[in-house]
């Protein structure tokens, strides 16, 4: 089953725990500056959008890469070879989302790999802002909010269908 990270910024509260978490299970330290995720702040609004890589499925910095450090595994996730990595950056400036980012201290890229099927982010996260779910119902919270705000069942090809 392939799953991929749902987030719904309705739900954040900014706390950046998840920062936290990817840091610490990546980096092996506390530090957001370290985290493949990150959690945009809009001041004005009072509101907190979290962000990583979507694993896109024509991965710009993939195509980027020129010396093909990174590599799909078998569950579309796009993963940074450290060994292979030359630092050079291309795949940052390659990715439309900004979410490939360069480590200073390794002079390598870090970018979201899911961490190995078991995301630290949504495991941290205490809201549920951010959930690891079946990819085939990760529309179905939407769908369901948005069936409940209409507060009509509709029947199709029934006795009342209008014609």
């Amino acid at each position: 089953m392939l799953k991929a990270l749902v987030i719904d910024p309705g739900k954040c509260t900014g706390c950046k725990q998840c920062e936290m978490a990817c840091s610490y299970e990546n980096e092996g330290v506390f530090n957001p500056s370290k985290s493949r995720i990150r959690v945009f702040d809009f001041h004005e609004d009072a509101r907190f959008v979290p962000y990583t890589c979507t694993q896109c499925d024509e991965a710009w910095c993939q195509q980027a890469c020129p010396v093909n450090a990174i590599t799909t595994d078998e569950m579309g996730v796009k993963v940074v070879s450290d060994s292979l990595c030359v630092g050079c950056k291309v795949c940052t400036i390659a990715c439309p989302f900004g979410t490939i980012n360069y480590n200073a201290s390794t002079g390598k890229v870090i970018k979201c790999d899911l961490c190995q099927g078991s995301p630290a982010c949504a495991d941290a996260c205490p809201t549920a802002a951010i959930t690891y779910q079946d990819i085939e119902q990760t529309g179905f919270d939407k769908m369901k909010l948005w069936a409940g705000k209409t507060g009509a069942a509709v029947e199709i090809d029934g006795p009342n269908t209008p014609v």
